[in-house]
């Protein structure tokens, strides 16, 4: 007489492969109320404001309310300054990424630490961190001052140094995980046949891990889009210079709730189609 494992494997194999037994995942089971229940709730607390959100939108004057001079300023300003943020980090972060995948130096730990940390720093903090650094007193502030006139705190400019300030370590995190993906062979035989290591990089690398940048390039102008903390403590709230959607929301939902909530609807927009844009990273890497 067989033995019911043997039997059980010998029909796996006739019929091409294991077979799938029922139960086994749980997958018909029914859930637990204890588990079902919390699920639910936390379901329920990330989904209803947004749903009250949309509720409570004024869609019969929310043209009128896109289109207001006001509103329209800050979309616009919002717009030229995470786009500028963004690429101030590709500028600086690929490279910085790249370092911190492909390069080994004592306390590189440390360093990835440090890139992180704005990750889970409070933006005011992260605000007044830039002012003790680059204000017109700050350690380096008070030279670009003193020796090129430049002067960063509440302009254009001190926006896209606190976006990019957050934004940055979103961009790092991406490509030095797609950076230690990608197999390091390629621009070791690259090299090996008299291209030099920034040859290879630019030739070999950059086309290998353009995905990854692209999807850290699109959290970081997200994630600069929405910076409110570190702008409005380094940059100010000037309407046409230092305020952008963030700011403008904050400020509207004190005398205007329906323009606040316009410009919520249009940050709310664009992050849904952030997610919408990485959906298949996300999957293929799942």
């Amino acid at each position: 007489m067989i033995p019911s494992d043997k039997a059980d494997a010998a029909t796996d194999t006739l019929q091409g492969g294991p077979r799938r037994r029922r139960g086994r995942t749980g997958v018909g089971r029914g859930v637990p109320l204890p588990l079902l229940i919390p699920a639910l709730l936390g379901l329920a607390f990330l989904v209803v404001p947004l749903i009250a959100l949309l509720v409570r939108t004024p869609w019969h004057s929310l043209p009128e309310q896109l289109t207001s001079p006001d509103v329209w300023q800050a979309l616009q300003l919002s717009l030229i300054c995470a786009t500028a943020a963004t690429a101030v980090s590709l500028v600086l972060g690929v490279p910085l990424a790249w370092l911190l995948a492909r390069v080994e130096f004592p306390g590189r730990g440390l360093v990835r630490a440090l890139v992180t940390l704005p990750l889970v720093l409070p933006p005011v903090v992260g605000g007044v961190a830039l002012l003790m650094a680059l204000g017109r007193n700050g350690i380096v502030g008070q030279w670009l001052d003193s020796w090129f006139g430049i002067t960063l705190p509440f302009t254009t400019a001190g926006v896209v140094v606190a976006e990019a300030f957050v934004a940055m370590p979103f961009l790092v995190i991406s490509v030095e995980g797609t950076l230690r993906a990608a197999d390091p062979r390629y621009e070791e035989a690259a090299t090996t046949l008299g291209a030099s290591r920034f040859t290879a990089f630019r030739r070999v690398t950059l086309p290998l891990i353009a995905p990854g940048i692209a999807a850290g390039a699109v959290l970081a102008w997200a994630r600069a889009l929405g910076e409110f903390g570190a702008t409005i403590t380094f940059a100010g709230n000037f309407p046409g210079r230092t305020q952008t959607m963030p700011l403008a929301v904050y400020l509207a939902l004190q005398s205007d709730p329906e323009a606040a909530i316009a410009l919520s609807l249009v940050l709310l927009a664009v992050s849904i189609a952030v997610l919408a844009g990485l959906r298949d990273r996300w999957m293929t890497a799942g």
